[in-house]
């Protein structure tokens, strides 16, 4: 079991505490990481390209001239996808990028990157970690004690509403419950 040191709002360490190996001790699986990441960013996609085939486009309905005996070239409608302000061939339609993974799938690619960051030391555990009221300096104040200066991402037990406050003006912290933690 790796043993993380636990620190107080001050920046000074109270104590330790044990990290479970089936959380923070696993083997790191970058490829299962991988997939699970691009599945998550493959959802958020909104896949909203579209484009109107020559059934789509407005108007088109009467043969533009007769199919004999004008010389030109026959044709059926003015919105063929050959003439100019014709329907588009094969264009994009709306549709859903995303795509299953299994759920064990999800919960080892999880577990892989709590393992990674666990084993490059970059996990801390901050004792009573609440804010009377929301203050973004008090917030600045606590990082600097620790002598945190990289991206955060702050998991919280439950939602702290003084605490969202605090961090949300700070562009280097990302705050989030721990039944909402994701590989990404």
């Amino acid at each position: 079991m790796k043993s993380v040191p636990v620190y107080d709002t001050e920046g000074n360490k109270t104590g330790e505490v044990q990290l479970k190996d089936y959380y923070f001790g696993c083997e790191i699986n970058i490829p299962v990481m991988h997939l699970v990441v691009r599945r998550q960013l493959a959802a958020a996609r909104r896949g909203t390209a579209s484009t109107k085939n020559r059934s789509a486009v407005s108007g088109g309905g009467r043969k533009p001239w007769r199919q004999k005996g004008t010389g030109r070239a026959r044709a059926g409608s003015i919105r063929s996808p050959l003439w100019r302000g014709g329907g588009t061939v094969h264009g994009p339609q709306p549709r859903d990028y995303g795509f299953k993974v299994n759920r064990k799938v999800r919960r080892l690619a999880l577990r892989s990157a709590l393992s990674a960051r666990a084993s490059e030391d970059r996990v801390m555990v901050l004792e009573d970690f609440t804010f009377s009221e929301p203050k973004t300096k008090l917030a600045l104040s606590i990082f600097r004690a620790l002598g945190v200066d990289d991206r955060v991402l702050l998991v919280l037990p439950e939602e702290d509403e003084n605490v969202v406050k605090s961090m949300r003006n700070l562009p280097m912290v990302e705050v989030t419950r721990v039944d909402f933690l994701n590989t990404y």
